[in-house]
C-alpha cells in the first residue's frame, strides 16, 4: 500500500500483501527526471531470497508497522544485511553505501501500536540511519 501511494498519490487499502510487486515510476525529484524501479517484497522470503533481493537495490526503504513487534525486530537484521552487502568487495564500486530509511508505518492506529516512537527514533539513531513515521 504504501509503494502504490508514492506511485498514484491514492490509498489503496485492498491488496494482496503477500504478492511480490516491481513498479516503475518516474518522477522529478529537485528538479532531475528519476527513474524508479521498486520491489515490493512480500516479506515472506528465505535468507537467500532477500540476499538476492538486497543485492538488486540501489536505495532502501526499511519498512515496519508500529502494531507488529516481529516487524520491529526484523528492522536491525535488515539494515545489517544492507550493510554487509554493499559493504563487500565483491561488489562493484561498493565504496559508497546506499541509501537507507527506516519507516514505521500505521501510526494513526495508535490503539493497536505495539512499538513507541521512541524505540523507532533509538534504533535508527543506534544504526545511524534516517527515521519516519507515517501512515
Amino acid at each position: 500500500a504504501l509503494t502504490v501511494r508514492f506511485i498514484t498519490r491514492r490509498f489503496i487499502g485492498d491488496y494482496d500483501p503477500t504478492l511480490e510487486m516491481i513498479y516503475r515510476h518516474v518522477a522529478v525529484i529537485d528538479g532531475e527526471m528519476v527513474h524508479f524501479e521498486i520491489l515490493d517484497t512480500a516479506g515472506q522470503e528465505d535468507s537467500l531470497q532477500i540476499e538476492e533481493k538486497i543485492k538488486w537495490g540501489d536505495g532502501f526503504a526499511v519498512v515496519y508497522s508500529v502494531t507488529d513487534c516481529c516487524s520491529f525486530d526484523e528492522v536491525m537484521r535488515l539494515c545489517f544485511l544492507i550493510n554487509h552487502l554493499h559493504g563487500s568487495p565483491k561488489r562493484s564500486g561498493a565504496a559508497e553505501q546506499p541509501p537507507v530509511v527506516i519507516v514505521a508505518n500505521k501510526k494513526d492506529l495508535q490503539f493497536d501500536r505495539m512499538v513507541s516512537t521512541e524505540d523507532g527514533e533509538n534504533l535508527s539513531r543506534a544504526l545511524k540511519i534516517p527515521f519516519y513515521e507515517i501512515s
